[in-house]
């Protein structure tokens, strides 16, 4: 049987090579811990945002919204304004690459293609219904009450230090697993919101220029369609 030479071993020596990745993980370790005892607990960041969005009246943001189908690995980007007025009312106001509009108010829900002259109709209920985070945004849901929230893991936080939250749908038969949440770390306001759907595609949103009670028209929630313009009914 052979012998461990331990001269040999005892000469090793650790190169500075060795000592700066040593000391880059300690680093790292650091950041993490240091990052992890500057977050608020969770109660507190869902109760600040349950809070805002309780108090706000309307607001309006930009956004860029990226689908993603992932059976042909294309993603389609389009951008807008989003309009919202509690309690349910709300307009997607879809600008590039075509314009298109969603408007919904406590009545009824539209979808308006003008390319194509077409308007889908809905009652607005269903939506309301079904939807947990259109309830919320339109100062309906409460988010303990229709998600299991937690922050997100391994990292809650951005690069830029806003939170992100995990939401899990306590409804059955939600069409998405979990939404993905960034939270604005001194606002408390949204900034994006991503989720996958059951086939697989992911949808991300992004929202910028975000603007709180700035008295919206409750006529902006309101839609007669065009003449000439056919109607059809969502089921």
């Amino acid at each position: 049987m052979s012998r461990l030479n331990l001269k040999k071993n005892a000469s090793f020596k650790p190169t500075a090579s060795a000592g700066g990745l040593l000391v880059f993980c300690w680093l790292i370790i650091f950041a993490a811990a240091a990052a992890a005892a500057e977050m608020p607990p969770l109660a507190e960041t869902v109760a600040r945002l349950q809070q805002i969005y309780e108090r706000t009246e309307d607001f309006q943001a930009s956004f860029v919204q990226e689908t993603t189908v992932k059976s042909i690995r294309k993603t389609e980007v389009e951008e807008g304004v989003v309009y919202f007025k509690n309690p349910r009312q709300m307009l997607w106001d879809y600008q590039k690459p075509k314009a298109k509009k969603l408007i919904i108010n406590a009545q009824k829900a539209w979808l308006y293609l003008p390319q194509d002259k077409t308007v889908y109709t809905q009652d607005a209920d269903r939506i309301f219904k079904s939807e947990a985070l259109i309830r919320f945004l339109s100062g309906l849901g409460k988010l303990t009450e229709d998600f299991t929230i937690r922050y997100a893991a391994p990292a809650a936080t951005d690069r830029k230090g806003h939170y992100l939250l995990q939401l899990y749908p306590r409804e059955k038969g939600a069409s998405y697993a979990y939404l993905q949440m960034t939270l604005d770390k001194n606002s408390f306001q949204i900034l994006e919101v991503s989720f996958d759907d059951v086939m697989g595609n992911t949808t991300r949103l992004k929202f910028s220029a975000i603007k709180m009670n700035a008295g919206l028209s409750a006529k902006m929630f309101q839609f007669q369609p065009p003449s000439g313009t056919s109607i059809f009914k969502m089921p």
